[in-house]
Parts: structure tokens; sequence; C-alpha cells
């Protein structure tokens, strides 16, 4: 569906970023309209996939997850049957919170959340058995200088 998304529909998507937790009256408020309005749009833009699945962000570190690696992932097998093996693999792991395939050198980068350095290898030898890669590359992150999942709008 396409859509046309104006300043107030910017104002509104820029509120809810912000924190999709507010009132529809806080929100209201905050972009200058009032409650009803908001609503019919924020509605169109459900419709429209622009606003998608609303969730709540978790600190992973306060809940144990100390440690984050991104994975570099080279394969020399390139068949539609392998990526389907290995999107599966993916998508049965809930370490694996974000996953790219990439252009250039390496095939994919995958950002991975464990309780530590053991729960990482576990990760690991379990995806290495059941899909065929050439070379992986680990990095742990030291620090995470910056996240958000709010776009620039």
């Amino acid at each position: 569906m396409d859509v046309r998304v104006d300043e107030l529909d910017r104002k509104i998507l820029k509120a809810m970023q912000a924190d999709a937790g507010r009132s529809l009256d806080e929100i209201a408020r905050e972009v200058g309209s009032s409650k009803t309005p908001v609503w019919n749009r924020i509605k169109k833009l459900r419709e429209a996939g622009v606003i998608g699945q609303q969730t709540v962000l978790l600190d992973a570190e306060a809940l144990g997850f100390e440690a984050c690696f991104f994975v570099l992932i080279r394969t020399s097998e390139h068949e539609a049957e392998w990526q389907a093996k290995f999107l599966k693999a993916l998508q049965e792991r809930d370490e694996v919170q974000e996953a790219h395939r990439l252009a250039g050198d390496i095939d994919y980068i995958l950002k991975v959340r464990v309780k530590n350095a053991r729960a990482y290898d576990v990760f690991y030898q379990a995806l290495i058995s059941e899909v065929r890669v050439f070379n992986v590359t680990a990095l742990l992150s030291m620090e995470e200088l910056k996240s958000t999942v709010a776009l620039p709008l």
C-alpha cells in the first residue's frame, strides 16, 4: 500500500519512536493535535505497514546478557538450498538479534547477544554443526557507544 507521510505523520512517528508506551493523549498533546485525528493517522500508518510490530526494549546487561558478538561469515556455498538452511538455523536461535547479507568479501554479519564467551561457543558449535561455512570471525563488542532503532525523521 502506498501512503503519503506528511509533517504531522512525521511528528507522530517521532513521538512514538521515542516512547510508544505513552498514552494517545500525551502523543496528541506533543504533536499539537487532538486524540481522534492522531489515532486515525496511527491506524492509517499501521495499515500501510509504516508502523510495524510494537514491542518493549529490554536492557540486555540487566538480564545477564553481557556479551555482544558481531559474527562475520564467509561461505563458498550460495545455492538456494544452503541459503534456506542457513536462514532456518538463524531464525531458530534467539541469540541472533540481527542478520544481514552483505556485498563484498564477507557474506553475512550477525549480531549475537549471549551471557558470556562460553555461551557464544555453544551457539557457534551448534551453528556450524547445521550449516557449512568457509570462515567465521567473531568480534566481541567491548562497549556499545550508540544503539537506536529510531529512524532520522
